[in-house]
């Protein structure tokens, strides 16, 4: 398992694993592959906590950071720092949507009283709020590659990271939206299919991703959303990626922040008990549909605003979890894609990465089997 991409980037095998968690950044790069930090619910100051830690535990392996800066999103027009841009956007939450959360929170016994603070973040959500984040990302040599999640990067900031020595990523959900990036100078384009955990589209993996080889060739793709096994990373490089972006795996290994309560839910899941909702950051994300994101879609109950103002909303229920994570199971925010059927137990990161590994070879073993007899 090994392809042109890894060679640029300097690691073992095409895995690309985006996760929030530093310790599974560092476990899965020690691997072999290519871990990603997702940097947007940390501020500067945080992140560069977090960057420093993995820095000092990755040994000479390089690695990645994620923002979010979407194409649309409230207040992009405005020539705004964060704080203003906060302050801002602070007058436009209504309050009914505010009290319609905390209430929602309250009536699954979750504490509310000092949520007050958490309640309006904007966090990472916009160009204002991300380049901070980039900066302070480009502070660090092992940061070798920049992600973005929703949308093309601004040309100045694409400019810049490659000004750095640093390639640049970024997500799609369309062919169309593949050219942009291609146009735009984005060095990996990453297609993922609505399967997908987090902020995603309609299209289906299997149809998207040779879509999108075809559509930037021969800019490198890596395939994203459905992928949980070596034998669909098999799947994905069949049909011209060159790697895997993977999300949902990551929250079931060892070195995951969650509780052994959340790890049980997921456990539990099938594919069929995800939904695609609005209600935790104002687009479409896939996560777990709990009584949370049922709320938000009830007939007479207040519509999910569009983003950052939603977030600045469901801020509270994410700091509630954080703060009360065995607590919150039906109100959390639980971003994960529909291959959370595939996952039954929780193991080492390095135990996964080995075993993708061999069932990519498996795989490949089996079509050349098959090739071989149909010669005779």
């Amino acid at each position: 398992m090994h392809t042109a991409l890894c060679d640029q980037l300097g690691i073992d095998v095409p895995i690309f694993a985006f996760t929030h968690c530093r310790d599974v950044v560092v476990a899965v790069s020690r691997a072999g592959g290519f871990g990603v930090l997702g940097a947007v619910g940390f501020t500067p100051e945080q992140l560069e906590i977090e960057l420093n830690w993995i820095d000092e535990h990755i040994g000479d392996h390089p690695y990645g950071v994620d923002i979010v800066i979407p194409n649309k999103y409230e207040g992009m027009d405005a020539n705004m720092s964060a704080d203003e841009l906060k302050s801002t956007l602070n007058a436009l939450v209504p309050q009914e949507h505010l009290d319609f959360a905390k209430k929602l929170l309250a009536d699954h016994g979750v504490p509310t009283g000092d949520l007050d603070d958490n309640a309006l973040q904007l966090l990472g959500w916009t160009e204002a709020t991300a380049t901070p984040q980039v900066e302070i990302a480009l502070q660090h040599p092992k940061v070798t590659l920049i992600a973005n999640a929703l949308g093309t990067p601004p040309a100045d900031m694409i400019k810049h990271i490659h000004e750095s020595g640093r390639k640049v990523a970024a997500l799609c959900g369309s062919p169309a939206q593949a050219r942009k990036h291609a146009e735009a100078d984005v060095d990996i384009i990453i297609a993922q299919g609505g399967e997908g955990g987090g902020h995603c589209g309609e299209v289906g993996s299997i149809v998207l991703w040779p879509q999108v080889v075809k559509e930037v060739a021969p800019r490198p793709v890596l395939a994203a959303g459905g992928i949980g096994s070596g034998y669909q990373i098999a799947a994905a490089l069949a049909m011209g990626a060159q790697g895997a972006w993977t999300g949902s795996q990551w929250l079931m290994v060892e070195e995951a922040e969650n509780t052994p309560v959340q790890q049980a839910t997921y456990a539990k899941a099938t594919s069929r008990d995800t939904v695609r909702s609005r209600s935790f950051t104002g687009k479409p994300c896939r996560m777990l549909r709990n009584d949370w994101t049922d709320a938000w879609q009830t007939a007479g109950n207040p519509e999910p605003l569009g983003m950052p103002l939603q977030y600045m909303v469901s801020g509270m229920a994410v700091a509630a979890t954080h703060k009360y994570p065995d607590q919150t199971i039906d109100v959390a925010f639980n971003p994960i894609g529909q291959v959370v059927g595939q996952f039954t137990k929780v193991e080492k990161t390095s135990t996964v990465i080995e075993r993708w590994v061999q069932e990519y070879l498996e795989a490949t073993s089996t079509l050349n089997e098959i090739n071989e007899a149909a010669s005779v």
